[in-house]
């Protein structure tokens, strides 16, 4: 599935430290309900284990290439209390997880190999409803390729190639994204990579009973993407529609929208920022809504009871940097007096795409547990890096429009010992309004894929008793 599974704590070091440039030293009030009564949903006791198929099936201490440690893997995972899975069915390599008439279907990997003449997607469909899961597929939405290993789409259709993103270096020149060494995401405003997404989408939801769909990295790469001339024009456009500006054609590009650029913790960050920034974050967070409204048309139209939702991070305070907006569009960053985001414009709000949503999945992957666990969060009821604080913050703007799903990375990050997993597990269990996502399956049952190095069955097991 998602993010490289060994590489979150690259990623959240990088939008920790970016976050130092945001304001919230003081405590925000809590929200004020207007009615006088508590409308927090009640808890629901989901849990929903995520399948990263690269890591599962073919990383090498994976053990899903082999039918009867599947089964084994799932017989457990219902024992320790787990009632539904997501499964990965589209890399990052742009392949899928079964036989598809759009994308090449991927069948080995670094030396593992799925079953003969298995279809892994039907197969751990029917294994997961043989258990009575809950059962959901994901795909890679806006990634066609895996950039270290030079292998998926963007490399084999020269036609597909055209569309890679393209990302500024720390010089603020243009280049296609896997020059910097990594995956190849695609722009998502081109029209062809939303179609090649909504027909993969379409295929599933036809082929396949799932319960629902969930996108992951359906976003832009970073906030060094998208600068091609198409996203130019594109941009201009809505200046043009949106602002009534006149002058936008005449604009310098890039540097009206990053006039510098600085390097942090590996990311290209902007250092300065040029008189159309705030009006191009908006621009690219509408691309991304649109789409979630054609994905949304293309699951409902196929399969009308299937649910749609999607994972994201939960640090929503830097999540402007990859072009998505998951908060309730009746809610309103810019105008906000209890939490300030400072990069937020007047109607920024109105690219949220909450509204799109069945179910939402947040990544709450922070070993701080508890606001008081620490003195400086204390007195706080918003902090987007602690479990209790993002999970606040999360329910807070998107207004409970759909339940949320809390999320826990039990094997890259560093938990002081398996009680604090359980503990972290108990109390997402105990606060989010639709349950609790554990990431990843693989770092449960193999430890050469945790911190802890050890397997993490009972830790899951302990947060899950009732």
């Amino acid at each position: 599935m998602k993010r490289n599974i060994l590489s979150i704590c690259a990623i959240l070091a990088a939008v920790m430290t970016a976050t130092v440039a945001c304001k919230k030293d003081t405590a925000p009030k809590p929200p004020v309900n207007p009615g006088g009564n508590d409308t927090t949903p009640t808890p629901k006791r989901d849990v929903i284990a995520w399948v990263d198929a690269r890591s599962n099936v073919f990383g090498t201490y994976g053990r899903l290439s082999d039918t009867a440690e599947l089964k084994k893997v799932l017989d457990t995972l219902k024992l320790v209390g787990v009632n539904g899975l997501v499964v990965d069915v589209k890399g990052s390599s742009g392949y899928t997880m079964y036989p598809s008439s759009i994308a090449k279907q991927i069948t080995s990997l670094d030396g593992k190999s799925l079953p003969a003449n298995v279809d892994y997607a039907a197969y751990m469909l029917k294994e997961a409803r043989a258990r009575g899961f809950k059962v959901y597929a994901s795909i890679v939405t806006m990634v066609e390729g895996d950039g270290g290993r030079r292998i998926g789409t963007i490399f084999d259709d020269p036609n597909m190639a055209q569309y890679e993103t393209i990302v500024c270096d720390i010089n603020g020149n243009r280049k296609k994204v896997t020059e910097t060494g990594r995956n190849a995401f695609v722009n998502p405003a081109q029209p062809a990579v939303q179609e090649r997404a909504l027909n993969i989408i379409k295929e599933i939801a036809t082929k396949y009973d799932f319960d629902g769909l969930i996108l992951d990295y359906c976003r832009y790469t970073d906030i060094d993407a998208d600068f091609s001339d198409f996203s130019k024009n594109e941009f201009i456009k809505y200046l043009e529609t949106n602002f009534d500006d006149d002058k936008a054609k005449s604009m310098k590009f890039p540097q009206d929208v990053v006039t510098t650029w600085r390097s942090n913790a590996g990311q290209t960050l902007p250092a300065t920022t040029g008189k159309y920034y705030n009006k191009w974050l908006m621009y690219r967070c509408s691309v991304i809504q649109q789409f979630f409204i054609k994905a949304r048309e293309a699951v409902k139209t196929a399969r009308p009871g299937m649910k749609f939702g999607t994972y994201v991070g939960a640090w929503y305070t830097t999540y402007y940097q990859v072009g998505v907006n998951w908060a309730s569009n009746e809610y309103d960053p810019f105008n906000d007096q209890e939490v300030r985001f400072d990069w937020a414009y007047p109607n920024y709000g109105k690219t949220g795409y909450g509204e799109q949503l069945d179910l939402l999945m947040t990544g709450n992957y922070f070993t701080q547990i508890r606001l008081a666990d620490n003195p400086a969060t204390a007195h706080l009821k918003y902090h987007w890096w602690s479990v209790e604080g993002s999970l606040n913050g999360g329910m807070y703007i998107t207004r409970n429009k759909m339940p949320l799903y809390g999320s826990i990375d039990m094997g890259n990050v560093d938990w002081k010992d398996t009680g604090e997993i359980t503990k972290a597990i108990q109390y997402i269990l105990g606060k989010a309004s639709g349950g609790i996502m554990l990431f990843d399956v693989v770092h449960v049952y193999a430890p050469q894929y945790n911190r802890l190095k050890q397997p993490l069955w009972d830790a899951v097991k302990n947060g899950l008793k009732n």
